[in-house]
């Protein structure tokens, strides 16, 4: 995106990605861990909470169209964000207000996964959330860099 827009541009675009999220993060009872570029972590108390958050970013994303001067030309449909979420649940080391571990390192592994517009969740995730109606399609296992055991992850489905 910053190679389309360019760096004024990008940013603007990524002030309101972030205001958005925080926004979100917010009417969850979602706590921001940190940015990462153009990237959050997040940590919530509850598994069903985490996934609220995530559909409803999603929402959110969905909403806001793509900026570049090619998708807001003559005749062009203007495309919304896409963005990537990915969730574990576990009990990662707190260190100065960040989160280490295993159960972390996974979360970003599993987001790395999705494409944008999609939420994948481990399969702790989707065992937590047994009988809270979400919608989950099995998208298979993987091997996560960094981890020997394979890890099943699951899409949300989330558009109405």
């Amino acid at each position: 995106m910053m190679s389309r827009l360019g760096d004024e541009r990008g940013r603007a675009v990524l002030r309101e990605h972030e205001r958005i999220t925080r926004e979100v993060l917010r009417a969850h009872g979602g706590t921001e861990v940190k940015t990462m570029g153009d990237g959050f972590m997040a940590s919530f108390g509850s598994v069903t909470r985490a996934v609220e958050c995530a559909i409803a970013l999603q929402r959110a994303m969905a909403l806001t169209p793509d900026p570049s001067p090619a998708a807001a030309g003559e005749g062009q449909s203007v495309e919304p964000l896409k963005i990537r979420c990915g969730l574990n649940a576990g009990e990662p080391i707190e260190e100065e207000g960040d989160l280490f571990g295993a159960t972390v390192i996974l979360a970003a592994r599993i987001a790395a996964k999705a494409e944008g517009g999609e939420i994948l969740v481990a399969d702790t995730v989707r065992g937590l959330c047994s009988g809270k109606g979400f919608l989950f399609a099995d998208r298979g296992e993987f091997v996560a860099k960094g981890f020997e055991e394979p890890v099943r992850v699951y899409e949300v489905r989330w558009r109405e």
